[in-house]
């Protein structure tokens, strides 16, 4: 493993066995990609990231095992866990099911086995809750998610496609490290999309790029725009309106509030700003970030808290006079209660919302 992870381990594993004790059992099985990647301090747990992780971590009293198939095992212990010696690697079958516990671990065959769907909410407040090591790590990743996207934006022209960007974009990410889990991209005949998979079709005047990131097992999410003709006064005002409505949205975060806390805020930001006010409900509103893209998202119940030193990511979007309006950053809720943006490239146009450097449309 990485540096100084003994420590961090030690913290981890206490956390998961009070969780367990709690619940009456004696292990709980890792089988997700957000929390094994957490839990193995970034470890990358994939081969194909259309495919379910190709290991999984039984967490009990005396320490952990990990499972993996005899094709992963020597790479997974050279490259992904190096130097975590209170782990035991089980190698089984390439054929052989992971989560069939006592083939390869036999002494664990009549415990109560937690599995982690029972325990959602309890490992998710885990997960986002960074530690410094963790927010470093996320605000590089995150810099660097939004420097690739200022790089290729910066070099396109109206007549690029769709399928050209996104692929500078995600070559840009992968050089870095990166595991690229989104990449869209939508010219002007294209944005009545919300999640605008890229085309052939030309960029034209204005277009809209996602990147959403991966490396160390956290993921940077953002949303940019680029445009190739003189701004209209529709544009601009929708522009402006859209960086109001998020600025409702942030101003509602607070440690120990609910997410699920911040509807009426949503609600109420779209039409206090010029947009339908149906429109949160077109598209879903982002929420706590960190191990997975969104963790969970936002929606009227969440109940899931804001914690210190707790990444999110809101992407208010709204439709107006025919033209689509969107902005999306990582963000990250501060021990002290500030808000710091964390996928912020100094050399991207933007403007200053409550103190917060915001994106503007980068004019070609």
């Amino acid at each position: 493993m990485r540096t100084a992870v003994a420590g961090r381990y030690t913290k981890k594993h206490a956390q998961l066995m009070e969780i367990i004790h709690n619940q009456g059992a004696q292990a709980l099985l890792l089988s997700t990609p957000a929390s094994l990647a957490w839990f193995l301090d970034g470890a990358r747990t994939h081969v194909s990231l259309a495919a379910p992780p190709i290991l999984t971590v039984l967490v009990h009293a005396r320490g952990c095992e990990l499972a993996t198939s005899i094709s992963e095992a020597q790479r997974i212990q050279d490259e992904e866990v190096t130097g975590q010696n209170q782990l035991t690697i089980h190698v089984t079958k390439w054929y052989e099911p992971l989560d069939n516990i006592s083939s390869w671990f036999p002494e664990a065959s009549d415990w109560n086995i937690l599995a982690e769907a029972q325990i959602d909410q309890e490992l998710r407040a885990l997960r986002s809750a960074l530690s410094l090591a963790e927010v470093d790590r996320y605000r590089r990743l995150c810099q660097d998610t939004a420097s690739v996207m200022t790089k290729v934006l910066a070099e396109t022209s109206s007549d690029d496609s769709e399928y050209a960007v996104a692929a500078h974009l995600s070559a840009g990410a992968i050089a870095l490290g990166g595991d690229v889990l989104v990449a869209l991209v939508s010219g002007s005949t294209r944005v009545q999309y919300r999640h605008p998979l890229p085309t052939m079709a030309p960029l034209g005047r204005k277009a809209m790029a996602v990147l959403c990131v991966r490396r160390h097992g956290l993921i940077a999410n953002l949303t940019r725009w680029v445009r190739y003709a003189p701004p209209t006064a529709q544009e601009l005002a929708g522009e402006a309106d859209i960086l109001k409505v998020e600025a409702e949205i942030i101003r509602g975060i607070a440690h120990g509030k609910a997410l699920g806390e911040l509807l009426p805020a949503i609600e109420q930001a779209y039409p206090a700003h010029g947009f339908d006010e149906d429109e949160w409900t077109r598209h879903h509103q982002g929420g706590i970030a960190g191990y997975n893209g969104r963790d969970p998202r936002f929606s009227p119940e969440s109940v899931d808290v804001f914690q210190p030193n707790q990444a999110f990511a809101f992407n208010p979007s709204a439709e107006r006079d025919g033209l689509m309006f969107k902005v999306e950053d990582t963000m990250l809720l501060t021990d002290s209660g500030d808000i710091e943006v964390l996928s912020v490239d100094p050399q991207w146009p933007a403007t200053i919302i409550n103190g917060l450097p915001r994106p503007q449309v980068l004019q070609r």
